[in-house]
């Protein structure tokens, strides 16, 4: 384990901003390109680099997997400011960097996003280091659009990131107080910008990308609805998500939302299947129930140019957002002193082509059909040795010791015997002293 300063470099067009962050008419030049640097701390084991930038939005700006040396996390490579004087931001304006940042109170990357966030080394031992990234919403802009909340809600917001030696995942903890007597109504989304198994020089989502959600339908505002025009409808306004699964099938840019939310799953993620590897968030989506999906649209990905020949903000990555509410504008109620807790865990995937089950320890896809069962899984803390153990009713179909492999991925088939009973397959894996660390049953197809 390792904790460490350094610095990044990351360009934006020319621009300016007033003392509130209001962007300031007519600076935008994006024929001058103007390079920024950023002190970043560096926590480091042997599975992963990850990189935050607190200075700018408090973010997790990249995410190594060293076994493949790939990156997880999109980032743009020029700044490029857009949707200036549209009403949509609270700002009036927005610029993306790209990584995993909190976004609060209020709905579209709402107000902390290129603010700097105080830094703390939390824990730093041998086996982990856990730091903070913390802001107070203390501020107001005067000229915000009517849409948002106005003055300032007093909601402290800390960031918790944790990697521990012997975990290829990286763990994290938002948590959001209320100081105040009184209750205040307030928005809460992480906002992720994935591009797993990218060259991490040029991070981006490739056209093979899929969204991995266990959910079956989505909505679109109206002026996302031509999102779903290949999907069947799901009735009342929704989709079935399908095909807006794959990046390829995504027309033009545009929000789409899991319908009615989450319902309790708690993971999702993309998987780049140029090269099967993924990034996947864990999470009690019981909390944050509200997942926002958007992307530029494929063209962003075969229509790409050289963004300091042609800097412009349509650029090929996959943002997928965990919220406390449903929808965007959709508010939730902080109470009087009181707190949420939101605990996530990052994992990279390699080897898998989906994601049936997850938990901390372990994410797993399963499938089964009457010739056989088929087992991929990617262990979080791939030294640990395990058992895993493929049942149909009472027959065993495998039993064996199994030592993860974290580059190449894990796979496990087993034949299913005719005439057999049961029309489940009860998958379980446990360290070999017993100890469960995940189980799960699929139907036989």
């Amino acid at each position: 384990m390792s904790l460490s300063e350094s610095t990044i470099s990351w360009s934006t067009v020319k621009y300016a901003t007033s003392a509130e962050n209001g962007f300031v008419s007519g600076s935008l030049d994006k024929k001058t390109i103007v390079d920024r640097t950023f002190k970043t701390h560096v926590l480091e084991n042997r599975y992963l680099k990850v990189t935050l930038v607190p200075e700018f939005g408090g973010r997790i700006v990249s995410i190594i997997y060293k076994p493949t040396g790939h990156e997880q996390l999109y980032r743009t490579e020029v700044g490029v400011p857009y949707g200036i004087n549209a009403g949509n931001f609270y700002y009036d304006w927005l610029m993306v960097y790209g990584g995993i940042f909190p976004t609060f109170p209020d709905a579209e990357h709402g107000k902390a996003w290129l603010k700097p966030w105080d830094f703390k080394v939390v824990k730093a031992s041998p086996g982990e280091v856990t730091v903070s990234m913390s802001r107070k919403d203390d501020s107001a802009y005067s000229a915000a659009p009517g849409r948002f909340l106005k003055g300032s809600t007093g909601i402290e917001a800390t960031y918790y990131v944790t990697l521990k030696a012997d975990r290829a995942a990286l763990d994290a903890r938002v948590v959001l107080k209320n100081p105040q007597a009184q209750a205040v109504d307030y928005e809460y989304w992480t906002c992720t910008t994935l591009a797993p198994g990218s060259d991490p020089n040029n991070p981006k989502t490739t056209g093979g990308a899929e969204i991995i959600a266990p959910i079956e339908a989505y909505s679109t505002p109206a002026w996302s609805a031509n999102l779903s025009d290949g999907d069947e409808s799901a009735g009342a306004g929704r989709s079935r998500f399908e095909k807006l699964r794959h990046f390829r099938n995504w027309p033009t840019m545009g929000i789409a939302y899991a319908a009615p939310d989450m319902q309790g799953g708690n993971f999702w993620g993309v998987i780049n299947h140029d090269n099967e590897e993924g990034i996947i968030r864990i999470a009690d989506n019981a909390v944050t129930p509200g997942l926002k999906m958007w992307t530029w649209g494929y063209q962003s990905f075969t229509n790409e140019t050289d963004a300091r020949k042609d800097p412009n903000e349509a650029r090929p990555y996959v943002e997928l957002w965990a919220g406390v509410s449903d929808q965007f504008f959709h508010r939730a109620k902080l109470p009087a002193r009181g707190e949420v807790s939101i605990p996530e865990t990052y994992s990279p995937t390699v080897g898998m082509s989906n994601v049936t089950a997850a938990n901390e320890n372990i994410l797993i896809n399963l499938s089964a059909a009457a010739s056989g069962v088929n087992l991929q899984f990617f262990s979080i803390e791939p030294a640990t040795p395990m058992r895993i153990t493929l049942k149909r009713g009472d027959a065993i179909l495998f039993s064996d010791a199994v030592k993860a492999d974290p580059k190449n991925g894990n796979r496990i088939s087993a034949t299913i015997p005719a005439g057999g009973s049961g029309e489940q397959v009860r998958l379980t894996i446990a360290t070999t002293d017993g100890r469960e660390l995940i189980a799960a049953e699929t139907k036989i197809k």
